[in-house]
């Protein structure tokens, strides 16, 4: 595929500009992106990879966004499609971090080296006063050869001046040497920004032009960090009022001796809110008051008017599992609050930055299972949303780690409705029950780690990540998020939900729900000493998870039994859409794998348990 058709699965209208946002990790494209574009905005997916892109209309030009990259090159999908939408574009945003400067300037050199007409947006200002940095944006120009606006984007700070100035965006000043290669390439390869790269040795390019891939990566790349350096020891200068609180307790994150009890206080925060203050007092509000209290009896009364509640369109309507009452029910008054509550507190840990100080925590942990820090990232995701933590182990460096993680995310990781409805049986139970629960499911989660890490071949790959500044979390900034992810949980939940109840109560209606419960007697009964009728829970948890944990918090079970009731359902198959995306990430072979996986784990390790304590 030639760089100049690899916009082709995009609608670009003839005589548009192609103005493409460029970035490290973390910088805040995605700020810019919509700063830019509004509303408008789309994702393709770029072909022969899994990564996205996202594109939108900026008057009259066609705005992209690439992912977050170090480099243009070939290293890997990211900087792969990165490198192709790069040398399709017209005009280049680069956004650098002001606190990571010397980080990110390699890449705006190798952007401007590109011969391509760049602007950078000096992103982040705002942190580097915080952390005793200033930076000289004047200078910065005049050392670039490009224009430099300094921003403040979740602020808004900027965002015009950018606009405003894209018109003056032009080619930067690269070393003369490196000019006179180029010149001399070019003669070959027409277009100075694919020659930069053929001198760069980059083998797809220069396949691409039927030659051998050059070997001067190592000598530019030496020189282009001898000018970041030059550059940023002109440009940079410490402030007298040096770090403030947040710096400190960003490298107090870090350290396993201030990190722990700090991730331990996180953690019992988190617990607090969505197992405490969410799943007992709100649920309690929502669920008993608000939905069994007033809204059952009103639309109970409201269809009863018309159909029998005993007739099979009264069963499937407002009958047991009724889909205007018991899913109305669970959808709104019960999980919704949770995932409410799970992606607040999720959205605050992810402004604040203290996500990759977790990551760069827990990193060696992460290797005991074969995997580094970075898939903590996944992991915690997990809690909010199996389906799409699966999608996000797309980050990690190969496909041994992907394996690991994908594996340990479907049996072990409860998702946030489904999280907070344990939590709140479990907060019920005491903390002898919660301690063992953790426990087994910690052990669980190890031991498929280590198995995993034993049988398949390779190793981890090292830890690479950006430590963003600690900051406060902005108050749009989390509730965007908020109210953003909730909303796919309810677009995503409630047909599945339906489906599930519709699909019990016709088992219900015809009699085979009782043929399945005596089916899987020996297995709920005999192996895990549970009612029968739990096997309605593990029919509604194939559906959707939190389904059948909320249908567990309507059983009446002893301590014990509800503890390995919560054990297996935890352990039990991951929903019908995590699933789905499992089989399209890991392949049709592995993802069987993981499911029947899921199931062998949840009954033995449920039975192992039922038969010490009950």
């Amino acid at each position: 595929m030639h760089c100049h058709d690899c916009l082709s699965h995009i609608a670009i209208p003839a005589g548009a500009r192609k103005i493409v946002l460029v970035g490290n990790p973390n910088v805040g494209k995605s700020v810019f992106f919509n700063a830019l574009t509004g509303l408008y905005v789309d994702v393709a997916n770029f072909p022969g990879t899994t990564v996205d892109i996202s594109h939108g209309r900026y008057g009259g030009d066609v705005v992209l966004d690439t992912p977050g990259i170090y480099g243009i090159s070939s290293f890997n999908d990211e900087e792969r499609v990165a490198r192709d939408v790069v040398l399709a574009a017209d005009l280049i945003i680069n956004i650098v971090d002001a606190v990571h400067l010397e980080r990110d300037l390699f890449l705006t050199l190798q952007l401007i080296d590109t011969g391509l007409p760049v602007i950078v947006a000096l992103n982040m200002l705002d942190e580097a006063r915080h952390q005793g940095v200033a930076v000289d944006a004047d200078l910065l120009e005049h050392l670039l050869g490009v224009p430099v606006v300094p921003t403040v984007a979740v602020k808004g700070e900027g965002l015009e001046d950018l606009k405003t100035r894209l018109a003056d965006a032009r080619p930067g000043i690269s070393p003369p040497d490196l000019k006179k290669q180029l010149a001399d390439m070019v003669r070959t390869v027409a277009v100075p920004a694919e020659a930069l790269l053929v001198l760069e040795g980059d083998p797809e390019v220069a396949d691409r032009h039927g030659l051998e891939p050059g070997g001067q990566r190592e000598e530019i790349y030496r020189q282009r960090r001898a000018r970041v350096n030059d550059i940023v020891g002109h440009v940079v200068r410490e402030e007298a009022s040096g770090a403030g609180f947040a710096a400190r307790l960003g490298h107090w994150a870090l350290r396993p001796l201030t990190g722990i009890p700090l991730f331990a206080l996180i953690l019992y925060c988190m617990y607090y809110l969505i197992g405490v203050l969410v799943a007992q007092d709100i649920v309690g509000f929502t669920e008993e008051t608000l939905m069994q209290g007033l809204y059952e009896p009103a639309v109970r009364a409201l269809v009863g008017r018309f159909v029998s509640e005993s007739s099979i369109p009264g069963t499937i309507l407002i009958g047991e599992f009724g889909l205007l009452t018991m899913t109305i029910t669970y959808i709104l008054g019960l999980l919704l609050p949770l995932v409410v509550g799970f992606y607040f507190v999720l959205s605050l840990l992810e402004d604040s930055g203290y996500l990759p100080r977790l990551a760069t925590l827990v990193d060696r942990l992460m290797n005991t299972i074969g995997l580094n820090g970075r898939a903590i990232i996944p992991m915690i995701l997990g809690f909010g949303c199996v389906t799409m933590a699966t999608i996000t182990t797309r980050i990690l460096g190969s496909q041994r780690e992907r394996t690991i993680a994908t594996a340990v995310l479907g049996l072990a990781i409860p998702c946030s409705a489904q999280l907070g409805v344990i939590a709140g049986m479990l907060a019920a139970l005491g903390p002898k029950y919660i301690a063992i629960y953790g426990g087994v499911i910690l052990l669980i989660l190890g031991l498929v780690g280590r198995i995993l890490h034993r049988v398949l071949p390779g190793q981890s790959t090292d830890l690479l990540i950006d430590l963003p500044p600690l900051r406060l979390p902005r108050g749009e900034n989390v509730l965007k998020k908020t109210v953003t992810k909730s909303y796919a949980f309810l677009k995503e939940a409630a047909p599945l939900f339906m489906i599930g109840a519709l699909l019990i109560t016709l088992l219900q209606v015809t009699g085979l729900l009782e043929v399945i419960q005596d089916g899987l007697a020996p297995l709920t009964q005999g192996l895990l000493k549970l009612p029968r009728e739990t096997a309605t829970v593990f029919i509604m948890g194939m559906i959707r998870r939190d389904f059948g944990a909320a249908g567990l918090s309507d059983m009446v079970l002893g301590p014990a039994e509800t503890l390995v009731a919560l054990i297996v359902i935890t352990l039990f198959v991951p929903c019908i859409a995590a699933l789905i995306v499992i089989l399209k990430e890991r392949g049709v072979k592995e993802g069987m794998l993981i499911w029947l996986g899921s199931w062998l784990a949840a009954f033995v390790v449920g039975g192992l348990v039922a038969h010490i304590i009950i």
